[in-house]
């Protein structure tokens, strides 16, 4: 007898959960039976009508098996029949995330169920994790079957089928779970336990994104560009060190390959969000233009509350963080920058 298909709920129709959905459905309703949530209800029937997500995704068909609803019931439905093959994507920007698990418990949907996040950030208000949030709203046993699915990967390509590697991060089950149910076809799945070094590496590289994409605009040179992301792998490293992640984490997937992506790609929008920066855009005229969520907007002041407590010098972050706040403009960021003292090079 054949197996039963492999059921996914992604929620949150952006474009990473519109691209998750395409990569897991196109692969046929033989192996997966993929649903895709959408918060709208007019979103869901675009989706619906058009197959494509013209807003988040244009150009990127939706596979002619992948279901799309806005009732989270029946999104939820197919997993629930099926919880221990099957597998809830969480596809919303870290400030979603919350809410959203709020919206699991009520359809009463808790710890248990395997749940994995593509959200790479901290929260706004609290500086929480996203492994934090998990835990304070649905308990630290949820973190049993729960854990970020994070990696190098811009979402169009991964909507097209073009190889991308990921890495998931937590117990050796759930991570036998993601990886049964993501890897295949051009997706790459490898593993970790180290859920704080692919979190704080997810957030962290965001922020140095918008620190190179600043240094383009100022034209700095390619020189500059390397000196920053290898001095800001070390801040993250420092960072994700002294808050209790493994260094060697940094070296993979979540630090370097996802630094080195966001840092260089024409479709980081991070790295968009410094380019506009570093021409004299003012902030919100820069995410107005953007359409899309810049996590490492929101991500920097965490970064820098959480860095000062530990006792963690970040000068490349906190460049990022004065300019945002309108405290200093790039071109004096820059000067501070090279005004520093000169050390020894140490990547931790």
């Amino acid at each position: 007898m054949a197996a039963a298909p492999l059921p996914v709920a992604v929620l949150g129709a952006g474009a990473w959960g519109t691209a998750m959905a395409c990569a897991l459905a196109a692969r046929g309703p033989a192996t997966h039976r993929v649903t895709l949530w959408a918060r709208a209800p007019a979103l869901a029937h675009e989706l619906q009508a058009q197959r494509q997500n013209g807003r988040y995704l244009p150009g990127c068909p939706l596979p002619p098996a992948l279901e799309i609803t806005s009732d989270l019931r029946a999104a939820l439905a197919p997993v629930r029949a099926h919880a221990a093959a099957g597998l809830v994507l969480v596809a919303t920007p870290t400030a979603g995330l919350r809410p959203t698990l709020q919206a699991l418990a009520a359809q009463g949907l808790f710890a248990g169920t395997p749940l994995a996040w593509l959200c790479k950030g901290f929260e706004r208000d609290t500086h929480a994790m996203a492994h934090q949030i998990v835990a304070a709203e649905w308990g630290e046993a949820a973190l049993h079957a729960a854990g970020p699915l994070s990696g190098p990967s811009f979402a169009e390509e991964v909507a097209r089928g073009l190889p991308t590697a990921l890495t998931v991060a937590g117990p050796a089950p759930f991570c036998a779970q993601v990886t049964r149910v993501v890897h295949g076809g051009a997706l790459r799945v490898y593993s970790t336990d180290d859920v704080l070094g692919v979190e704080i590496a997810g957030a962290v590289k965001n922020v140095l994104a918008i620190a190179t994409g600043i240094a383009e605009s100022l034209g700095l040179g390619l020189n500059a560009r390397a000196a920053l992301m290898t001095r800001g792998l070390a801040e993250i490293t420092r960072l994700g060190v002294a808050l209790g992640a493994r260094a060697e984490t940094f070296m993979g997937l979540t630090g370097m390959g996802d630094l080195i992506l966001t840092c260089t790609g024409d479709l980081s929008r991070n790295r968009k969000v410094g380019l506009l920066l570093g021409r004299g855009v003012s902030l919100p005229t820069v995410l107005a233009q953007l359409g899309h969520v810049a996590e490492g907007v929101w991500s920097a002041p965490a970064v820098i509350a959480r860095a000062q407590a530990a006792g963690v010098d970040m000068p490349l972050a906190q460049a990022v963080c004065d300019v945002l706040d309108g405290r200093s403009t790039p071109a004096d960021a820059l000067r501070r920058l090279l005004a520093r003292d000169p050390k020894r090079e140490a990547l931790g």
